[in-house]
């Protein structure tokens, strides 16, 4: 297993096609992936109202095989993974004791296997991490990153385009319910994804046929008015839908409640896990001191992440991502603040600007 080192950065099976494509590249997730092919707004628009191409090789699959599997998964991560049924996915966290949280991870049931789907850029820690805690679980953990690669397919005609290339109907499955398919002969698990309430595709294939199968989507993408998109517009969308993400808008700093996943992430019901008892001590309290808002700018010129946010003089929170929003004409961002500025509307001042705490917008 290679490890990721301070300031390397992990690059996407695709690098070559995306130089070719004359994308301009970035760093996103710790790893090079494209922050535009062109114009961002363009391919921002794609999503919104066709369909949008999307390399999203900055993940992390961890197979977990044994009789014990289920079991094992179910004592350290947040939600259910024992009662996940064959063909279903489920979002989780990998807290530590103190209920911080550690990794954000997707857990989808195979035949024989459970696969952890998570961030690259964590993959060394992560992997200690589980590994530490298999003591007398009859429990195997491989780590297939190296195995995979994912491609996504967003926007209102992604439903068309899947049912064209792979016969899968997406309307059919339940949100990270998968489908065995092949497209072109190429095998793929076709993983439904619903961010912003509208069915998206998940293409998770070999990583040698990822090339193959990233310029067959990308036809059919540009014969439905579609085109691939980049990083720099995918993070304005996420914003605009009020969705945050892991290593920008929560991390070890925070807990469940301070990042607003708990009605998401976790499961109330399910018993003991690590990290529980902080979870249950803050919702028997009723709140935490900051929470994860989502922000308005009076300016088109996003402020930087980690900027601080005043009520008044006074510091209340601070920024996490911020990008122009289409959708407002105006620039957006996360950040956390003290729970009682935290309401709709509350006005706030950012490097000199004001800011206000907003609902995500509608579509």
């Amino acid at each position: 297993m290679k490890e990721q080192t301070a300031g390397e950065v992990i690059m996407t099976p695709l690098d070559d096609l995306h130089a070719r494509a004359g994308a301009r590249m970035g760093v996103w997730f710790g790893c090079a992936l494209p922050d535009e092919f062109g114009e961002w707004v363009a391919e921002y628009h794609a999503a919104r109202q066709s369909v949008a191409l999307i390399d999203k090789n900055y993940r992390a699959h961890l197979s977990f095989t044994g009789p014990d599997r289920a079991r094992y998964l179910n004592a350290i991560l947040t939600n259910n993974i024992r009662d996940l049924a064959a063909g279903q996915g489920i979002v989780s966290l990998l807290l530590n004791p103190q209920g911080h949280i550690l990794a954000e991870m997707e857990t989808y049931s195979l035949p024989e296997t459970l696969l952890c789907v998570s961030h690259a850029m964590i993959r060394g820690t992560l992997v200690a991490t589980l590994e530490k805690f298999i003591i007398m679980d009859d429990v195997t953990l491989t780590d297939d990153t190296e195995r995979y690669a994912t491609l996504a397919l967003e926007g209102p005609k992604t439903t068309a385009v899947v049912r064209e290339l792979a016969a899968v109907d997406l309307s059919g499955l339940p949100d990270l319910g998968f489908a065995e398919a092949t497209v072109a002969s190429i095998p793929c698990r076709i993983v439904r994804r619903s961010a912003g309430g509208v069915a998206g595709a998940e293409f998770v294939i070999a990583r040698e046929r990822v090339a193959d199968l990233w310029q067959l989507l990308e036809e059919k993408v540009r014969v439905a008015g579609g085109q691939p998109m980049g990083y720099s517009a995918l993070s304005a969308l996420r914003l605009e839908q009020g969705i945050p993400w892991f290593g920008y808008d929560f991390d070890e700093k925070q807990i469940p409640h301070e990042a607003g996943l708990q009605d998401t992430h976790i499961s109330f019901t399910k018993g003991c896990y690590t990290g529980q008892e902080i979870v249950e001590r803050v919702r028997s309290r009723g709140h935490v001191n900051r929470v994860r808002v989502l922000l308005k700018f009076s300016t088109d010129e996003p402020p930087d992440a980690g900027a601080s946010l005043l009520a008044g003089t006074t510091e209340v929170g601070n920024v996490t991502r911020t990008a122009f929003s289409p959708a407002l004409a105006c620039a957006i961002g996360m950040g956390y603040v003290r729970r009682e500025h935290s309401a709709a509307g509350s006005p706030l001042v950012c490097a000199d600007i004001t800011a206000e705490v907003i609902l995500p917008p509608r579509p």
